[in-house]
């Protein structure tokens, strides 16, 4: 390419980013290596540099190349690296990116902010997922969420941070995106877990209301609940409500054969 005196450009070099981060994870090292080797026909400065899978300094390096060419990243140029660099666990690395990213005037994705959290989630660095989460309100005039991003704070912040999880869950309301049929399966299961009987039974009644058939085992762990709690009557209430809004679901509800409970 360069020897016939073909220009990359910023496509260009996203498409080889994305590549560097992402289908690494997708074959074999031996075709990750093979496939980069094709790449170094295009790019004659890649053969200085290592193979490895989700290598962050070799993304990092691609990127300086871009600027000293002239080629200015996008937003998606940046938010491969981002991926890759907290794939890579180079959090501090990450972070520096997305203040030059807000400094260049970009607005970070629900994506890019996701790829923070999963790393966070695997990590289980419930801690930092916080603090980044309140950064992100900050910068609330330039965030993007979507329902992935909450439903991971849902899942992290369930185990002991249950202020913050309603915190995450009145933004989530405030902001008209959910909650969703996750995010409802995610509380109720968790209030399950802690014996919270009233108020999973709270959020289940209102999933019902909202049109969302809840999956068969949240049906068969709050009622298992309920009934050692004593708390029979309330299941009765909710199963009633669950056959008015029966029509609704259709098929799919004539499937849920709830066996009564035995102690």
């Amino acid at each position: 390419m360069l020897e016939r005196g073909i220009v990359p450009n910023m496509v260009t070099y996203n498409v080889l980013l994305n590549g560097i981060c992402r289908r690494a994870s997708l074959h074999s090292e031996g075709r990750f290596e093979r496939e980069i080797r094709e790449a170094d026909k295009i790019f004659d400065e890649m053969r200085e540099c290592g193979l490895e899978a989700h290598k962050a300094q070799l993304c990092l390096d691609k990127l300086v190349m871009m600027k000293d060419k002239g080629i200015e990243p996008s937003i998606a140029t940046y938010t491969s690296v981002e991926i890759c660099l907290c794939s890579c666990g180079r959090m501090e690395d990450a972070e520096e990116l997305l203040n030059e990213m807000v400094h260049y005037g970009f607005s970070p994705t629900a994506e890019t902010y996701n790829c923070f959290f999963k790393e966070y989630r695997g990590r289980k660095d419930v801690d930092g997922a916080m603090k980044f989460y309140w950064r992100m309100k900050e910068e609330s005039s330039l965030l993007k969420r979507d329902m992935h991003t909450y439903n991971i704070l849902l899942g992290m912040f369930m185990q002991n941070k249950m202020g913050l999880l309603w915190e995450v869950w009145n933004d989530m309301n405030a902001s008209g995106i959910g909650p969703d049929l996750d995010a409802y399966t995610l509380l109720v299961h968790g209030l399950c877990e802690k014996r919270k009987w009233r108020q999973a039974c709270e959020f289940f009644m209102e999933m019902v209301e909202k049109g969302f058939l809840p999956q068969k085992v949240t049906f068969e762990t709050l009622y298992r609940g309920l009934i050692q709690a004593d708390m029979l009557r309330t299941w009765r209430r909710s199963k009633k409500k669950l056959e008015e809004e029966s029509i609704s679901y259709g098929w799919k509800f004539k499937e849920y054969h709830l066996k009564p409970y035995k102690r």
